[in-house]
Formats: C-alpha cells, sequence, structure tokens
C-alpha cells in the first residue's frame, strides 16, 4: 500500500486530492493539513511513501519543507502542485529534490495517474 501525504493551504484542493487518489487502489492518503509546521511533524512521524506538496503557504514555503523531507526520506516521492509554475520554481523544487512539478490549472489530474503508476509498479517511475 502506497501512502500519501496532502499538504496545500486550499482545504477544497485538499478534498479534491483526497477523493481522487482515494479512489486508486493500493494507495492510502495518511494525513492532510494546510499547515507547514504540522505538515513537517506529522511527514516526520508518519513517513508517508508520497507526499503531495504546495509552494505557497500561510505559514512559510513548501520548498523548505521539500528540502528538509528530501534529507530525512530521500526515496519519497514528491509532487509539488502549484498555482505559480515558474521556471525559477520549477528549477529551484526540482533541484531540492522533487519528482515532479505540475501546476494546478492544467496539470492536476496527472497527480493520480502518477501516484497509479507508483502504486501498481512498487517504486518510482
Amino acid at each position: 500500500m502506497l501512502k500519501v501525504y496532502v499538504v496545500d493551504d486550499s482545504e477544497l484542493v485538499r478534498e479534491r486530492l483526497i477523493d481522487m487518489v482515494s479512489e486508486i487502489e493500493e494507495v492510502e492518503v495518511v494525513g492532510e493539513t494546510g499547515d507547514l509546521r504540522e505538515a513537517k511533524a506529522s511527514i516526520g512521524q508518519l513517513r508517508p511513501d508520497a507526499v503531495i506538496l504546495d509552494i505557497r503557504l500561510p505559514d512559510g514555503n513548501g520548498i523548505t519543507l521539500l528540502r528538509h523531507m528530501k534529507r530525512e526520506r530521500p526515496a519519497a516521492t514528491v509532487i509539488v502542485l502549484t498555482n505559480y509554475p515558474y521556471p525559477q520554481y520549477r528549477e529551484e523544487c526540482l533541484d531540492a529534490g522533487a519528482d515532479y512539478f505540475l501546476y494546478k490549472a492544467t496539470e492536476f489530474d496527472q497527480v493520480g495517474e502518477i501516484l497509479s503508476r507508483i502504486a501498481g509498479s512498487g517504486t518510482p517511475p
């Protein structure tokens, strides 16, 4: 079972992601939050296999969390899902270890496809 954690400041986006991810066999959402500090603590405790991460959070920057996660759990898959698809953010996220960088407006559905592939193969694509 692939364990997924969702970090986004929008409750509506979190709900949409959880609904989508919950329909994928062999994938379980183990937690969600819109708070950077809570995400850091929960991810450390729950040790998810994949994290869906927004860049902008009310109490900080998701890229900071991304760097921390990749130091602590380099094998975890990180999907950055953002409304800020600017090249500098893409480069910074990928350099920090993000496995995917997706634009919410046009690539939202790719999250489910990516997680399905990961769950189906047992390893990141």
